[in-house]
């Protein structure tokens, strides 16, 4: 594509006000260039003079405090400039962040931990990426949380995770996730295993919150916490979980007036509960684009985003592989052990034996060798996709991110399908 012949268009924004953008045409470029002012994208400031490179997928917004001129080479599907945008209130949201990381040096206490919450589709990812931006700005070490299984952030989807966040998001790449703590829960929703998500969830909280001792500069930087857009009956019990797990000191509500008073009636007294506006170039996405968005993240763990990685693909023999799951078939009341619950099926690890059901199937490497350890506590080293099953020669080939032989661990057996098309 020859950048030169895209078609140019310059754009004037006042003070606080946006370009909002989406580019949705296959195989569609553009760039942009800020020529005067300054203005950010999710919190990470635009370089003057420099060239960003947008592709097919791109959903937008360019902010400026103060006023800026943009030169846009390219052509957008949509695009508009909005003087409307919740901006301000969540600088606000950052500014009481920061006051009680200020209160936390001085008294050498934990950071505030900060929860946001809503539907889905309101813009609670972004939200997440400004305070985490706007932090690291304010020379914070911030850890980032993902509980949002459904969409995976910080790894692939089906997971849970965090990892610290010392620089700012690139604008085209997004945070530098250097050895990211992530957990398999192996399903896209968290009703499939209501108390295999508890616990990895209870998990994740211990650790990270041991991880804020590590150094004062940590300590006092804390957390923001993404979670998943089911908020109603077990998902609104789940908020209320991570909150206590998590010592949640601030809950951000974005877009639903009826979940901010819920919660403000049942989080604990020391909790915040703030309520947010969302922003008004939120994009609410269909379930193909949901699907395809989650397709793509798999996708880019194997091969790349913009650097091209080249996996590699092998056999491996059934007797070399050890492939579990988490969860049994739930049993009646009456046909459980004495003193047990049905709930206990539901994070019993079960030993798989290799068939065509896993055909296209995620499997997870642990840190454990042996089935006897605490294995669906462990958090994850990688990934393996299975894409053939030879059930005469008893071999599975695999896509794999590193060479032969696979590691000697416990592999979890995810119900996340990966058709490798590439």
């Amino acid at each position: 594509m020859d950048i030169e012949k895209l078609p140019t268009q310059e754009f004037v924004l006042e003070a606080d006000s946006e370009l909002r953008f989406e580019i949705e045409t296959r195989n569609r470029k553009v760039i942009i260039e800020l020529k005067e002012g300054q203005a950010e994208l999710f919190g990470t400031e635009l370089v003057a003079k420099k060239p960003y490179e947008f592709h097919t997928g791109a959903k937008m917004a360019i902010f400026t405090y103060h006023g800026c001129r943009l030169m846009v080479k390219g052509e957008m599907n949509i695009h508009y400039i909005a003087r409307e945008t919740p901006m301000i209130q969540y600088l606000n949201a950052h500014a009481a962040i920061e006051q009680l990381r200020v209160s936390a040096d001085e008294q050498n206490e934990n950071g505030p931990i900060a929860m946001v919450v809503g539907p889905c589709d309101v813009g609670k990812s972004t939200l997440c990426k400004i305070l985490l931006n706007y932090a690291v700005r304010q020379g914070r070490t911030p850890i980032s949380v993902d509980l949002d299984v459904g969409q995976g952030s910080i790894s692939i989807p089906g997971t849970i995770g965090a990892f610290l966040v010392e620089r700012i998001a690139h604008v085209e790449d997004g945070f530098s996730q250097q050895a990211p703590l992530v957990y398999q829960y192996g399903n896209l929703s968290p009703s499939a295993n209501d108390a295999y998500y508890k616990l990895l969830l209870s998990k994740l909280a211990e650790v990270t919150l041991k991880r804020l001792q590590t150094n004062k500069k940590i300590k006092s930087s804390g957390m923001i916490i993404n979670t998943c857009g089911w908020v109603k009956d077990a998902g609104y019990k789940h908020i209320l979980h991570a909150a206590q797990e998590f010592q949640v000191a601030a809950i951000f509500v974005l877009d639903q007036e009826r979940l901010y008073n819920e919660l403000l009636r049942d989080s604990p007294k020391a909790t915040q509960v703030v309520y947010l506006t969302k922003s008004g170039g939120v994009v609410e996405r269909s379930r193909s684009q949901r699907s395809d968005a989650r397709d793509t993240r798999i996708r880019e763990y194997f091969y790349g985003r913009r650097t091209p990685f080249y996996p590699h693909s092998f056999d491996v023999k059934w007797s070399d592989i050890q492939i579990c799951k988490v969860g049994a078939p739930a049993l009646p009341d009456s046909c459980m052990p004495l003193g047990m619950k049905a709930d206990s099926n539901k994070t019993k690890l079960l030993p798989i034996q290799p068939n065509n059901s896993i055909l296209h199937h995620i499997l997870a490497m642990t840190f454990c060798d042996n089935i006897e350890d605490d294995v669906i506590n462990s958090n994850i080293a990688g990934f393996v996709c299975v894409t053939n099953v030879d059930m005469e020669r008893q071999v599975i080939t695999v896509l794999s991110p590193q060479p032969r032989p696979l590691p000697n661990c416990i592999y979890l057996l995810s119900d996340i399908q990966f058709m490798d098309s590439h």
